[in-house]
């Protein structure tokens, strides 16, 4: 399978197997063209004339070399996969939150339940779950989330304590991840991110106007202003430690690109702007699709021309590994929710990922009597690229895996029916990041 990629008018096919990117001209375009509509070399010189047929001498060289029109890896299809073992966890520290965000999709922490914290006994509780359950794997994750954790900081604290004290006894690395509004930060919270964390992911959506219409705290109030001073406090003392600022947008402002570009000018440089999914009246439609992909072309050429400039950012969707990449097992099955990663609600719940937390039919299980229900980890394991519907003949299926599980089900009742609109938004931005490593400079 070639995909033909055209973006701000440059050109380039991309072979799906093998991964390779060619870069081509709009006569190797038309021909390629040809080429994917079933037509024969003969047929191709008879529409286009044999001016062609130097391009499909190349074109030819390239399909011997395997880097075109190469065919899939045998009985990859058939493969199956064991459930593998758990090596990260999400922590909901916090089922509440100081924030009452439009669009959140946790219930503003509630996360269809009840507001609560998450007590020191069941954290520890979930270390012991983790660390029993990783088998002979060593380094570990756990991520703490909510609602808003730092308004269970103490926890957090002595969460982090107890699992530093687990690691030389057992062999084990954990590596902790926080994700803060920044709303409320004091001097002691953000010490303790930049000395503990390995990465802390901060919500900011963009622009001012746009943040402060969708982020207002519990009173009603703006909190722009007061996120970015803290942020800016985190970031400034990380001393090159991971973090980025991870916004979302919905169709109230379809213009996103100038939100990454308004983090960007506030002095973030590691950014991620999401679409919103589950809240009706804020999700993308598919009307709204043809600015959104404007928006990224637009932001595509922003991304470089600041990089050539010496003020680049790095924006997630645009960091494509084209060389090498993940693990086969990964760009197979994505994240690994539900069956290597899962959520611990404040009661010690389990469920396969921070956005199914609270919803029936998803629990599997708690940390305290240490059982997981593993006919839901194996339906997980069991989905991947080749059991979603239409993801096998997709050309983005080794980049997107299948997409996320959670859009999938909130949008069709299916973790096995990929969610239509969020895979138009990632094929263009696949292309986008094609694009900018392909064509670098020429896109300015």
């Amino acid at each position: 399978m070639v995909h033909l990629i055209e973006f701000c008018g440059k050109y380039a096919a991309l072979d799906v197997e093998s991964g390779s990117v060619h870069a081509i001209d709009r006569e190797a375009m038309r021909v390629l063209t040809f080429k994917n509509a079933g037509k024969t070399n003969k047929q191709i010189r008879n529409d286009l004339g044999e001016g062609v047929s130097e391009v499909l001498r190349e074109i030819e060289e390239l399909e011997e070399q395997g880097l075109l029109y190469s065919p899939p890896a045998k009985n990859l299809s058939q493969m199956k996969f064991n459930a593998p073992v758990i090596k990260a966890l999400c922590f909901l520290v916090a089922q509440d939150c100081n924030l009452r965000c439009s669009y959140c999709f946790a219930e503003t922490g509630e996360y269809h339940q009840k507001r609560a914290l998450m007590s020191l006994d069941t954290a520890k509780k979930a270390f012991d779950f983790l660390v029993r359950n990783s088998g002979n794997r060593q380094n570990l994750e756990v991520d703490f989330f909510g609602g808003e954790p730092l308004m269970n900081f103490d926890v957090v604290k002595q969460a982090v304590a107890y699992g530093r004290g687990l690691q030389k006894e057992h062999g084990k690395v954990f590596r902790f991840t926080l994700t803060t509004n920044a709303y409320h930060v004091t001097d002691e919270m953000a010490d303790f991110l930049n000395r503990e964390m390995k990465n802390v992911v901060i919500s900011i959506d963009g622009r001012k106007e746009v943040h402060d219409k969708m982020r207002r705290n519990a009173a009603g109030g703006e909190t722009y202003d007061r996120v970015v001073q803290n942020a800016k406090k985190i970031v400034d003392g990380r001393g090159g430690k991971e973090y980025y600022i991870r916004g979302t947008f919905t169709r109230e402002n379809l213009d996103f690109g100038g939100d990454v570009i308004a983090i960007a000018e506030a002095g973030f440089d590691q950014i991620s702007l999401e679409p919103v999914v589950t809240n009706k009246e804020y999700a993308i439609r598919e009307e709204d699709l043809p600015q959104l992909k404007h928006e990224y072309e637009m932001l595509a050429r922003d991304y470089t021309k600041r990089r050539k400039n010496g003020k680049g950012y790095n924006f997630f969707h645009f960091v494509v590994d084209l060389n090498s990449g993940p693990c086969l097992n990964k760009r197979l099955r994505g994240c690994g929710a539900g069956s290597e990663y899962l959520a611990v609600a404040a009661d010690g719940s389990l469920y396969p990922c921070h956005q199914f937390a609270g919803i029936d039919g998803f629990y599997m299980g708690n940390v305290r009597d240490g059982e997981v229900d593993t006919r839901i980890k194996q339906m997980f394991c069991d989905t991947h690229i080749f059991t979603k519907k239409g993801c096998e003949d997709c050309w983005a299926k080794y980049y997107c895996s299948g997409g996320c599980a959670a859009n999938a089900w909130f949008a069709n009742g299916t973790i096995n029916v990929p969610y239509k609109i969020g895979c138009e938004m990632e094929k263009k931005r696949i292309e986008a990041a094609i694009a900018i490593q392909t064509f670098a400079e020429e896109l300015v």
